[in-house]
């Protein structure tokens, strides 16, 4: 019995390391436990964004009480959608948003402190001022569209220096949009397929220091990269990488990568995150499924502090999770 013990334990390693890849990167970031300090009986809804502040703040965007089920409502969430934590507690410091969104989505906070929200239900992009006061308002309440003044579903947003941005558009739109920082549309590239510069749901953003533009192109299980003008470059598609939801720059010219799993043709749910470096190569991969500290029921969105901690957002475990590197 001892050696048939032994036996199942070495082709159980050699599944995973099948699964993982051979080369597959050292972990080297870990979760912190009892991180956030939640009130006493107090969880977050499908957690869907999550960013962090200039002041070092975690904000996440979640959807309180409720679901994505369609149709989808358009009657506002009467509870708070974004808490704010403190990054090194985790305590829960404030929390504001009731009345605002119908279905949370994307999430980003620019350099001046401005919060950008997407919401998949209004599909609208709008931009609030650090104290929660509506700046910008784009697409047209609960309408969708595919012209330039309308969204369907749209995902996350990225924002310039200059205050310009992009908007991932999104769930059934397939394109990434270009507007000017006063929110005047200027251009826009992508259409339906899995070829360089199509898009089977544009999910999540990022933009490097160079200008150049990452996107999680979901269900095609890649992300892409573009020039600032939409000009595809390169793609990264990498069973370590796997299904892209969220994208985050870190520290050292690297980003942050969460697998939100769900590939049907990979076995079970794997998700986890993945760090990369700037040519897509695979530097470490950490996390699995499953509901325990440092698991993912489904990581959905991603961001890193100016340290390089990692926090994920988990939409079907309805929680945030910070990861530290060792």
């Amino acid at each position: 019995m001892h050696l048939a013990r032994v036996a199942l334990a070495s082709l159980m390693a050699a599944m995973l390391l099948a699964t993982v890849g051979e080369a597959a990167p050292r972990t080297r970031h870990t979760v912190v436990h009892g991180w956030p300090d939640m009130p006493e009986g107090r969880v977050l809804g499908q957690a869907a964004g999550v960013a962090v502040d200039p002041m070092g703040e975690v904000v996440v965007f979640h959807r309180a009480k409720r679901t994505w089920r369609e149709p989808l409502k358009l009657d506002p969430i009467d509870a708070p959608t974004l808490a704010v934590f403190d990054a090194k507690s985790g305590r829960l410091v404030r929390e504001w948003g009731a009345g605002l969104f119908a279905l949370p989505h994307g999430l980003t906070i620019d350099q001046a402190g401005n919060v950008w929200v997407t919401d998949v239900a209004l599909n609208q992009v709008m931009k609030f001022d650090p104290k929660g006061a509506l700046l910008l308002t784009l697409g047209e309440r609960g309408v969708a569209g595919h012209d330039a003044a309308h969204f369907n579903r749209p995902t996350d947003v990225a924002v310039l220096a200059d205050g310009s941005f992009y908007v991932s558009d999104g769930y059934l739109n397939t394109r990434i949009m270009k507007f000017d920082a006063k929110g005047v549309f200027q251009f826009q590239w992508g259409s339906p397929g899995a070829g360089p510069g199509q898009f089977n749901v544009p999910h999540g953003l990022a933009v490097d220091r160079q200008g150049r533009v990452y996107v999680a192109d979901r269900e095609n299980d890649r992300v892409q990269v573009f020039d600032a003008t939409g000009r595809f470059l390169a793609q990264w598609k990498d069973r370590a990488i796997g299904r892209p939801y969220g994208l985050a720059m870190l520290p050292g010219d690297r980003m942050a990568i969460a697998d939100g799993g769900e590939q049907p043709d990979d076995g079970p749910d794997r998700s986890g995150v993945a760090i990369v470096d700037l040519k897509g190569h695979v530097l470490e991969r950490f996390g699995r499924f499953g509901l325990y500290d440092g698991q993912f029921w489904g990581a959905h969105d991603i961001a890193a502090d100016a340290r390089g901690d990692i926090y994920v957002v988990d939409i079907d475990g309805q929680r945030v999770q910070k990861f530290t590197a060792r």
